[in-house]
């Protein structure tokens, strides 16, 4: 091979394999809000509904990983974590609209290419639609027969997933909000350096895994959690195989209480720590 052939190869390795710099993820991530912060309504909702759909698949994929592991509670949990990443992955690979990484669309926003109402119109949209997303999932979920896997040993634990989340102090749920979606916000700046799947795949694992297995709080898997643990909570033999108090059960109110506070937790960690603070790095006053 000659010496122009080898330096062309060099160059092509070097395009597929070298990731892109932290100030062309910003400057990567600011045209992304661009785009999310245009898109018509209709393509915007259906791509919502599909994201809440995914993290759902990826918190079913949990709940049945954690159930009688008999691993210990570290490995258990990085067992779920690992698990629950399938959601992330669904939406960064198969393309989708999350809530919580659309927080990164303020890096747009606060260098002035995005305007206010065009981040608050793809945040209601994505919101909501990640909401139908999941609660769609929590009821095919039910009716699916999915709660009765190992002598309603899953059912058990969705209830116990819910029933925690639930009795959540609102300062607690905030500040689980806030570090969770922090980390989802690196997952997704992560995913920006890449050039392949497999690195798209791998640069979301680790962070995803970290919160799960840390116990923070994503308000669009709890839009699944919750809602599956009020249905499997009707049903008295799941309730009995739970084994929890009346005072525990969850409740819509409860759901209300958990999401309100995680929701507004979740803005911050990836608006302001993640999105702000790489703007004020990469893009304050630069054009």
């Amino acid at each position: 091979m000659s010496d122009d052939q080898n330096a062309g190869s060099e160059i092509l390795v070097s395009g597929v394999f070298d990731a892109y710099t932290p100030a062309q993820i910003a400057r990567r991530i600011e045209a992304m809000g661009v785009t999310k912060a245009a898109m018509p309504a209709v393509p915007l909702m259906t791509l919502s509904i599909l994201a809440g759909a995914f993290i759902a698949f990826g918190a079913m994929f949990y709940t049945v990983a954690v159930t009688d592991t008999g691993l210990g509670f570290g490995p258990t949990r990085l067992l779920g974590g690992l698990a629950f990443s399938l959601g992330l992955v669904l939406v960064i690979v198969g393309g989708a609209e999350l809530f919580t990484g659309n927080s990164l669309i303020v890096m747009g926003w606060a260098h002035g290419k995005v305007r206010f109402s065009g981040m608050m119109r793809n945040w209601m949209y994505s919101y909501v639609g990640n909401l139908i997303g999941a609660v769609a999932m929590a009821v095919l979920a039910f009716w699916s027969g999915y709660l009765q896997m190992n002598g309603d040993a899953v059912a058990a634990t969705v209830v116990k997933i819910a029933a925690a989340k639930t009795q959540l102090p609102f300062e607690v749920a905030f500040v689980r909000g806030i570090l969770c979606n922090t980390l989802v916000c690196l997952a997704v700046w992560l995913c920006f350096a890449a050039h392949t799947v497999t690195s798209k795949i791998l640069a979301i694992i680790f962070p995803i895994s970290a919160f799960v297995a840390l116990g923070f709080e994503h308000s669009i898997a709890n839009m699944f959690f919750i809602p599956l643990g009020i249905l499997a909570a009707g049903e008295p033999a799941f309730l009995a195989a739970a084994g929890i108090g009346a005072a525990a059960v969850p409740t819509i109110g409860g759901f209300v209480a958990n999401i309100i506070p995680v929701t507004l937790g979740n803005v911050v960690g990836g608006g302001v720590f993640v999105a702000m603070s790489y703007y004020f790095v990469y893009l304050y006053k630069r054009d």
